[in-house]
C-alpha cells in the first residue's frame, strides 16, 4: 500500500480526492491536513509514502510546509496539487523540494498514476510547468524580469525622479517598505545606486 497524507483547505477537495484514491487497490488515505502547520506535523509523526499538498492555505501555505518537511526528512515524497501555474508558485515550490506538481484540474486518475509513479522514485511534472522550465532554461532571463510587479513600479517611479518618500506617498505605503523594495530592485538589476537603475530602466526601455 501507499500511504497518502492529504493536505488541502477546501473540504469538499479532501472529500472528493480522499475517496477516489480510497477507492484504489494500492493507494491508502491515512490521514488529512487543512493548512500546512498540520501537515508539517503529520508528516513528520506518520511518515506517509506521499504527501499531497495544496498551495495557499492559511496559518503556513504549501511551499514552506514542503521546506519544512524536506528540512527534517529530506525522503519525504511531496506532490503539489494546486490551481496556479504562475512562476511565483512554480520555482519556489520545486526549489524547496517538492517532487512533482500538478494542477487541480488533473484527472482523478492522473493524480493516482502520479502518487504511483512518485512512489517509485520519478518526478511527475504538469506539461506547462515543463514547458515553462525548458523555455527558463533555453532563454536566461533579464535582470528587470525578475523584478517583482511593485518592485518595477517603484523602478518607474524612480526615472520620473521621485524621492523615496514621494513614491511612499503615492503608492500609500510606508518609507521603511520603499527602502526595502529599492534596495532589492538595485541588488536585482546589480545596480549601485538609483542613477544606474535609472539609466537601466531607460537602456532597457522600461520607460520612454
Amino acid at each position: 500500500m501507499i500511504n497518502v497524507l492529504l493536505v488541502d483547505d477546501h473540504e469538499m477537495v479532501r472529500i472528493g480526492v480522499g475517496a477516489y484514491l480510497s477507492a484504489q487497490a494500492d493507494i491508502h488515505v491515512i490521514a488529512e491536513a487543512t493548512n500546512g502547520q498540520q501537515a508539517v506535523e503529520l508528516g513528520l509523526q506518520l511518515r506517509p509514502d506521499i504527501i499531497l499538498m495544496d498551495l495557499v492555505m492559511e496559518e503556513m501555505d504549501g511551499i514552506e510546509a514542503t521546506k519544512q518537511l524536506i528540512k527534517q526528512w529530506p525522503e519525504a515524497k511531496v506532490i503539489i496539487v494546486t490551481s496556479f501555474l504562475d512562476d511565483e508558485k512554480v520555482y519556489p515550490a520545486l526549489e524547496a523540494g517538492a517532487t512533482s506538481y500538478l494542477l487541480k484540474t488533473s484527472k482523478a486518475g492522473e493524480i493516482a498514476a502520479a502518487i504511483r509513479r512518485t512512489y517509485e522514485g520519478q518526478s511527475v511534472l504538469e506539461p506547462e510547468v515543463t514547458g515553462k522550465m525548458m523555455s527558463k532554461m533555453r532563454k536566461p532571463s533579464l535582470p528587470h524580469e525578475e523584478l517583482t510587479a511593485r518592485e518595477m513600479e517603484i523602478l518607474l517611479l524612480m526615472t520620473q525622479g521621485k524621492t523615496n518618500q514621494e513614491i511612499a506617498d503615492e503608492l500609500f505605503i510606508a518609507l521603511k517598505t520603499v527602502k526595502t523594495h529599492v534596495s532589492n530592485l538595485l541588488s536585482k538589476l546589480d545596480v549601485q545606486d538609483r542613477t544606474q537603475a535609472v539609466i537601466y530602466a531607460f537602456k532597457h526601455k522600461l520607460v520612454q
